[in-house]
């Protein structure tokens, strides 16, 4: 089997000059990179005292989920003779609080709205989504639900 490997940096951003001496008085910004890319800027949700002007990494979840899908989705639609001209997806995650204080994720809804070229095109569009979920690698990694309500439209 083939492996690939990926390396990404965290490095915290909040230390407000006395660290964690106090679960109030340090900022959960960090910032997420990859060498020779660009960084992102992250905290985490309002809910838990973050930015809510940065990504957390629950969106940072469900947008990977979202976008896997969408690049299988686009190959397996070349491969089929399907020609998208659009692809929008705006996936939703719903996330579950324990009792702890910890939490997971109970499902990951995608949302896309496919445009594509002719009328003949819908209906082989829409059966490759369940194709492009198979071999989504991230859809493959979550131990929750991903659900799929795809709306397909001709330009």
């Amino acid at each position: 089997m083939k492996e690939h490997h990926y390396t990404t940096s965290v490095q915290w951003t909040g230390n407000n000059g006395s660290g964690t001496d106090h679960y109030r008085n340090y900022e959960r910004s960090h910032t997420i990179s990859v060498e020779g890319k660009a960084a992102i800027a992250a905290s985490s949700d309002p809910s838990f005292r973050g930015d809510k002007t940065k990504y957390n990494p629950e969106e940072l979840l469900v947008a990977s989920i979202s976008s896997c899908h969408m690049l299988w989705y686009l190959h397996l639609c070349s491969e089929a003779g399907v020609i998208v001209t659009d692809y929008t997806d705006n996936a939703t995650g719903i996330m579950a609080e324990t009792a702890d204080g910890g939490g997971h994720f109970v499902e990951v809804t995608l949302h896309p709205t496919v445009t594509v070229k002719e009328a003949s095109m819908i209906d082989k569009a829409n059966g490759l989504h369940e194709k492009a979920h198979k071999l989504c690698f991230i859809a493959n990694s979550v131990n929750f639900p991903v659900k799929h309500q795809p709306v397909t439209k001709v330009v």
